[in-house]
């Protein structure tokens, strides 16, 4: 069995370089390199070091089917979360999405609703009105959008979203970095 490109892929998926693969495993990137293209073989100890490194037991290692990817995720997938308080209602409609990179949510707000407001990010936020109006804070300034417009901002300021609408507003919003 090749083990280089499955050390890759898992590599690949955890977003290390080769370099820091080794770093935390004290091994060079050039023997990392070597492993990678099946031109070395680890010692067991080694080999069973970069698994816990990347988050893999050898029995998900060796483990011959391949587990297949999700693709679609149905509304039995969907987590939500109501404040009844500040007047919204929050869908993930993935789950475990604040594990990835990008975290699609259904947002509605009730009249007069608020989402919380967050503190400045790396976070890419983009979201698409699609009923009502929604205000957006972003730092000092203020942006509206209503059904049928979109939003996209760098989240490099303090942030809010609220219902600017006599009656609910939904939006589909999409975050980058670990927005909500």
């Amino acid at each position: 069995m090749k083990i280089g490109k499955k050390i890759k892929n898992l590599r690949l998926k955890k977003g290390l370089t080769q370099e820091e693969l080794g770093e935390r495993t004290d091994l060079s990137k050039g023997y990392i390199s070597q492993l990678e293209r099946d031109l070395s073989s680890p010692s067991l100890e080694t080999f069973f070091n970069i698994l816990e490194v990347l988050g893999c037991t050898p029995k998900e290692f060796f483990d011959e089917e391949e587990s297949e990817q999700k693709v679609v995720y149905k509304e039995d997938d969907q987590t939500e979360f109501i404040d009844e308080e500040r007047g919204y209602r929050i869908q993930w409609l993935v789950p475990d999405s604040n594990e990835k990179e990008m975290e699609p949510i259904l947002l509605t707000l009730q009249e007069k609703g608020e989402f919380k407001q967050f503190e400045p990010s790396l976070s890419e936020t983009f979201a698409y009105v699609l009923k009502g109006r929604i205000l957006v804070r972003l730092g000092k300034k203020v942006y509206r959008a209503k059904a049928g417009e979109s939003i996209y901002f760098h989240a490099s300021d303090e942030h809010q979203i609220v219902n600017d609408f006599d009656g609910p507003s939904q939006l589909l919003l999409v975050a980058t970095d670990s927005y909500l």
